[in-house]
């Protein structure tokens, strides 16, 4: 099991092309760590906004009737990834990773692979 700071140094240099990484908790939108971003990527305004999208798409399955649950959330921008998996582990409820890539230079399907490996190996 692995702790948030390694978490997240272990996707920063396991995905190739990564720009930046938060764990956030969606009940607040607090960001409960991150690394990399920059003056183009603020990772804390990010996980705020993102908080929203999780929200809405929950929303939007309660009306539709649908049960099945979340696995990742991908936002698709002309030169980045945005990647959003909620953690299922038990001690993860209300959290999300969250990985932004660089589209040119990251393998999205891979991406994927590595933050669900590091979700299923994150202890709070």
């Amino acid at each position: 099991m692995a702790n948030v700071d390694v978490s997240m140094k272990e996707l920063m240099t396991a995905v190739e092309g990564a720009l930046g990484v938060a764990v956030v908790d969606y009940t607040s939108g607090m960001a409960l760590g991150t690394m990399g971003g920059g003056k183009e990527l603020d990772l804390t305004m990010a996980a705020a906004g993102n908080t929203d999208v999780i929200r809405a798409k929950v929303r939007s399955m309660q009306h539709l009737g649908l049960t099945s649950g979340i696995e990742d959330i991908v936002i698709t921008l002309d030169s980045q990834y945005h990647l959003i998996r909620l953690v299922t582990g038990r001690d993860g409820n209300g959290l999300f990773l969250y990985l932004v890539v660089d589209k040119a230079r990251s393998n999205l399907a891979m991406a994927r692979h590595q933050l669900r490996r590091v979700e299923t190996e994150l202890e709070i």
